[in-house]
């Protein structure tokens, strides 16, 4: 697959980096709290220094105060800060990277994991894993993603922090180690820096009582709708591995071992808010974001599964089996991502073809 290759950005949307330049239609997206493009496009508010969502419930910025991204990294690079009202740890994770380099998403699913410190030396660590130089790795994230490695695995720590802080009530020096942040110190001049408060004054006000170690973990994890909830435990129930996943009560059970460490993690469906509840036991909560990036790979959460629908019902075959199960998407693997793997070893790791789409629709539709 060629690294040069970029994914479409929306109609009549022109992209400089991942900085988006059409401004007069982003701004109408705003205006309109136009929730098709949450997790696609995010503003930056210059009289502010912050960025949000397109579903932010603020009264929108004066049109000459906004610059518009592709990216949360993007934004982030750029000197704004995440809002505190629409959260954009919370919004749909699309990861429009898939399918635009091999490199760019083989990295990008290793950092989800955790596998960049905070160092430069971890770049060129990264980038010798990958089979690349360090200077062609930042020269890729600069061209796919608008923001370098550092600043991509930084964003997400600091939102994947500000995740634990807002929705659980882990003590900080467990939310720090979670995120990834090498020392509590780090943690909190990052915080200070960004949001000119400790982490602490984020954390809602009277949540219950802190968590023990070794609570469960509950996350809510959001994907763009619609989600065919019930074709998705189905698929999966066809390939359980009884002895380590099963359904019960309309959820998904797994017992997860890492680093020789054993817990187990269910996933049940929130409808009302496009989302599903990960519930995450686990002795080590820095195991934390490897457990969740594999739940969204799992559940194929990053799907902008509209856009596929739209594109597979051309095919007249496969019209009426999407009209009957809107949302229906492709399970991938808890190790590794199974549709990927049958385009052979070079394949993204992280990515779905949309013939995985079609493939699951019949599957589904008893075709074979």
């Amino acid at each position: 697959m060629s690294e040069n290759r970029q994914r479409a950005p929306a109609a009549g949307v022109r992209i400089d980096g991942m900085e988006i330049l059409d401004r007069e239609a982003c701004y109408r997206v705003f205006q309109t709290h136009d929730a098709r493009f949450d997790g696609r496009i995010f503003v930056g508010v210059t009289s502010t220094g912050i960025y949000c969502r397109p579903v932010c419930p603020a009264r929108p910025p004066k049109f000459e105060n906004c610059r518009y991204f592709a990216s949360a990294a993007a934004a982030q690079e750029a000197g704004f800060r995440p809002c505190l009202r629409c959260r954009p740890e919370t919004a749909p994770e699309l990861a429009f990277w898939r399918g635009s380099s091999n490199t760019v998403s083989r990295a990008m699913k290793l950092i989800a994991e955790g596998a960049l410190d905070e160092s430069e030396a971890g770049v060129e660590a990264l980038a010798e894993r990958l089979g690349v130089g360090g200077r062609q790795l930042r020269r890729l994230f600069q061209q796919h993603l608008g923001a370098s490695p550092i600043a991509v695995a930084q964003t997400r720590r600091v939102l994947f922090a500000k995740h634990l802080i807002h929705d659980t009530r882990l003590p900080m020096t467990e939310v720090a180690l979670s995120a990834g942040f090498g020392s509590v110190r780090r943690f909190n001049e990052i915080f200070l820096k960004m949001f000119g408060r400790p982490p602490s004054a984020l954390r809602r006000k009277g949540g219950g009582p802190a968590q023990a170690a070794g609570d469960a973990v509950t996350l809510r994890l959001s994907y763009r709708p619609p989600y065919d909830w019930p074709g998705m435990l189905d698929a999966l129930a066809a390939r359980a591995d009884r002895e380590l996943e099963w359904i019960a009560d309309g959820a998904w059970h797994r017992r997860i071992a890492l680093d020789g460490k054993a817990g187990t993690i269910a996933v049940a469906h929130l409808p009302e808010r496009n989302a599903v509840a990960v519930t995450i036991r686990f002795p080590d909560v820095r195991a934390l974001p490897a457990v969740v990036a594999r739940v969204k790979r799992v559940f194929d959460l990053g799907a902008d599964i509209a856009t596929i629908g739209s594109h597979l019902a051309r095919d007249p075959r496969l019209a009426p089996l999407i009209a009957r199960r809107p949302g229906l998407r492709a399970p991938g693997g808890w190790e590794d991502d199974t549709a990927g793997a049958s385009l052979g070893p070079d394949a993204p790791p992280a990515w779905r073809p949309w013939h995985a789409y079609a493939a699951q629709h019949l599957r589904m539709a008893g075709h074979g």
